[in-house]
Protein backbone atom coordinates (compact mmCIF):
# COMPACT_ATOMS: atom_id res chain seq x y z
CA UNK A 1 0.00 0.00 0.00
CA UNK A 2 1.40 3.70 -0.76
CA UNK A 3 -0.35 5.27 1.86
CA UNK A 4 -3.01 6.91 3.56
CA UNK A 5 -5.90 8.88 2.77
CA UNK A 6 -6.22 11.73 5.81
CA UNK A 7 -9.41 13.24 6.14
CA UNK A 8 -10.38 16.39 8.11
CA UNK A 9 -12.70 16.08 11.23
CA UNK A 10 -15.40 17.08 8.57
CA UNK A 11 -14.34 14.03 6.61
CA UNK A 12 -13.03 16.58 3.80
CA UNK A 13 -10.19 14.78 2.19
CA UNK A 14 -7.19 16.57 3.04
CA UNK A 15 -3.46 14.65 2.25
CA UNK A 16 -2.21 11.50 1.40
CA UNK A 17 0.32 10.27 4.37
CA UNK A 18 2.48 6.99 4.75
CA UNK A 19 1.25 4.44 6.80
CA UNK A 20 3.55 4.81 9.28
CA UNK A 21 2.91 8.42 9.96
CA UNK A 22 -0.90 7.64 10.01
CA UNK A 23 -0.02 4.78 13.01
CA UNK A 24 1.45 7.46 14.69
CA UNK A 25 -1.55 9.60 14.66
CA UNK A 26 -3.64 6.97 15.43
CA UNK A 27 -1.64 5.81 18.40
CA UNK A 28 -0.97 9.52 19.50
CA UNK A 29 -4.84 9.30 19.47
CA UNK A 30 -4.84 12.50 17.11
CA UNK A 31 -6.66 10.06 14.43
CA UNK A 32 -8.79 7.40 14.45
CA UNK A 33 -9.31 4.39 11.72
CA UNK A 34 -11.72 4.60 9.52
CA UNK A 35 -10.91 1.67 6.91
CA UNK A 36 -8.16 -0.45 7.30
CA UNK A 37 -6.63 -3.41 5.21
CA UNK A 38 -6.54 -7.40 5.94
CA UNK A 39 -2.43 -6.60 7.01
CA UNK A 40 -1.37 -5.67 10.61
CA UNK A 41 1.23 -3.59 12.39
CA UNK A 42 2.70 -5.68 14.99
CA UNK A 43 4.57 -4.84 17.73
CA UNK A 44 5.73 -6.42 21.00
CA UNK A 45 2.51 -5.81 22.71
CA UNK A 46 -0.02 -4.06 19.65
CA UNK A 47 -1.28 -4.90 17.16
CA UNK A 48 -2.74 -2.84 14.72
CA UNK A 49 -4.54 -3.08 11.45
CA UNK A 50 -2.81 -1.52 8.77
CA UNK A 51 -4.80 1.91 8.12
CA UNK A 52 -5.96 2.96 4.37
CA UNK A 53 -8.31 5.80 5.66
CA UNK A 54 -7.73 7.95 9.25
CA UNK A 55 -9.86 10.89 9.94
CA UNK A 56 -8.40 13.63 12.43
CA UNK A 57 -10.26 13.94 15.73
CA UNK A 58 -9.58 17.59 15.55
CA UNK A 59 -10.42 19.96 13.34
CA UNK A 60 -7.70 21.51 10.59
CA UNK A 61 -8.26 24.41 9.22
CA UNK A 62 -7.06 24.54 5.32
CA UNK A 63 -6.43 28.47 4.89
CA UNK A 64 -6.69 28.55 1.00
CA UNK A 65 -6.76 26.34 -1.92
CA UNK A 66 -3.97 26.52 -4.60
CA UNK A 67 -3.94 26.65 -7.79
CA UNK A 68 -2.20 23.38 -9.10
CA UNK A 69 0.25 24.10 -11.52
CA UNK A 70 0.59 22.11 -15.11
CA UNK A 71 2.64 19.01 -14.83
CA UNK A 72 2.76 16.45 -17.50
CA UNK A 73 2.03 13.80 -14.39
CA UNK A 74 -1.08 15.91 -13.76
CA UNK A 75 -2.28 16.09 -16.44
CA UNK A 76 -2.28 12.28 -16.94
CA UNK A 77 -4.26 11.87 -13.50
CA UNK A 78 -6.55 14.26 -14.29
CA UNK A 79 -7.04 12.21 -17.66
CA UNK A 80 -6.75 8.91 -16.38
CA UNK A 81 -3.76 7.89 -18.83
CA UNK A 82 -6.13 8.61 -21.61
CA UNK A 83 -6.25 9.87 -24.95
CA UNK A 84 -8.86 12.41 -25.05
CA UNK A 85 -9.23 12.04 -28.36
CA UNK A 86 -9.66 8.54 -28.97
CA UNK A 87 -9.78 6.81 -25.97
CA UNK A 88 -6.19 4.65 -25.98
CA UNK A 89 -3.76 4.76 -23.53
CA UNK A 90 -1.96 8.07 -23.35
CA UNK A 91 2.03 8.45 -23.34
CA UNK A 92 2.17 12.33 -24.61
CA UNK A 93 0.61 15.59 -23.75
CA UNK A 94 -0.80 17.74 -26.19
CA UNK A 95 -1.80 21.25 -26.01
CA UNK A 96 -5.27 21.66 -27.76
CA UNK A 97 -4.65 25.27 -29.41
CA UNK A 98 -1.22 24.53 -30.52
CA UNK A 99 1.55 26.78 -28.83
CA UNK A 100 3.01 27.40 -32.05
CA UNK A 101 -0.53 29.89 -32.85
CA UNK A 102 -0.86 31.22 -29.22
CA UNK A 103 -1.93 28.62 -26.86
CA UNK A 104 -1.05 28.86 -23.54
CA UNK A 105 0.85 25.84 -21.67
CA UNK A 106 -2.32 25.92 -19.13
CA UNK A 107 -4.89 23.28 -17.43
CA UNK A 108 -7.47 24.48 -20.02
CA UNK A 109 -5.25 23.72 -22.92
CA UNK A 110 -3.08 20.93 -22.20
CA UNK A 111 -4.60 17.51 -22.52
CA UNK A 112 -3.38 13.81 -22.49
CA UNK A 113 -2.97 12.33 -25.70
CA UNK A 114 -1.78 9.02 -27.57
CA UNK A 115 1.47 9.13 -30.28
CA UNK A 116 -1.08 8.56 -33.27
CA UNK A 117 -3.37 11.28 -32.44
CA UNK A 118 -0.58 13.61 -31.58
CA UNK A 119 1.27 13.01 -34.62
CA UNK A 120 -1.88 13.02 -37.11
CA UNK A 121 -3.01 16.38 -34.94
CA UNK A 122 0.68 18.48 -35.45
CA UNK A 123 0.28 21.55 -35.30
CA UNK A 124 -3.48 22.39 -35.91
CA UNK A 125 -6.65 22.66 -33.59
CA UNK A 126 -8.79 19.37 -33.19
CA UNK A 127 -11.29 20.98 -35.66
CA UNK A 128 -8.95 21.29 -38.29
CA UNK A 129 -7.15 17.80 -37.73
CA UNK A 130 -11.04 16.16 -38.11
CA UNK A 131 -10.55 15.18 -34.72
CA UNK A 132 -12.99 15.37 -31.49
CA UNK A 133 -13.16 18.55 -29.74
CA UNK A 134 -12.14 18.14 -26.03
CA UNK A 135 -12.40 20.90 -23.51
CA UNK A 136 -10.16 20.33 -20.72
CA UNK A 137 -10.50 21.86 -17.02
CA UNK A 138 -8.39 22.58 -14.18
CA UNK A 139 -8.23 19.42 -11.91
CA UNK A 140 -11.45 19.43 -9.07
CA UNK A 141 -9.69 17.17 -6.47
CA UNK A 142 -7.03 17.78 -4.53
CA UNK A 143 -3.73 16.97 -6.33
CA UNK A 144 -2.11 14.34 -3.71
CA UNK A 145 -4.92 12.10 -4.86
CA UNK A 146 -5.22 12.98 -8.47
CA UNK A 147 -1.25 11.70 -8.73
CA UNK A 148 -2.73 8.46 -8.05
CA UNK A 149 -5.09 8.28 -10.82
CA UNK A 150 -8.71 6.96 -10.88
CA UNK A 151 -7.83 3.80 -11.50
CA UNK A 152 -5.12 3.10 -9.29
CA UNK A 153 -7.17 4.56 -6.71
CA UNK A 154 -7.57 2.17 -3.15
CA UNK A 155 -10.93 1.10 -3.60
CA UNK A 156 -11.57 2.02 0.85
CA UNK A 157 -10.94 5.84 -0.82
CA UNK A 158 -13.39 6.32 -3.50
CA UNK A 159 -16.37 7.14 -1.16
CA UNK A 160 -14.61 9.81 0.46
CA UNK A 161 -13.39 11.52 -2.35
CA UNK A 162 -16.43 11.17 -4.59
CA UNK A 163 -18.09 12.84 -2.41
CA UNK A 164 -15.69 15.76 -2.33
CA UNK A 165 -15.74 16.62 -6.17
Amino acid sequence: MAGSLVLNASFEPLSVVAVRRAICLVLDEKAELIETGAEAWRSERLIIPLPQVIRLRQMVRVPYRRIQTVSRRGVFARDDHRCQYCGELADSIDHVMPRSRGGDHTWENVVAACRRCNLHKRDRTPEEAGMTRVSPRAPARPMAVAMLGGSQMPEAWKPYLLSAW
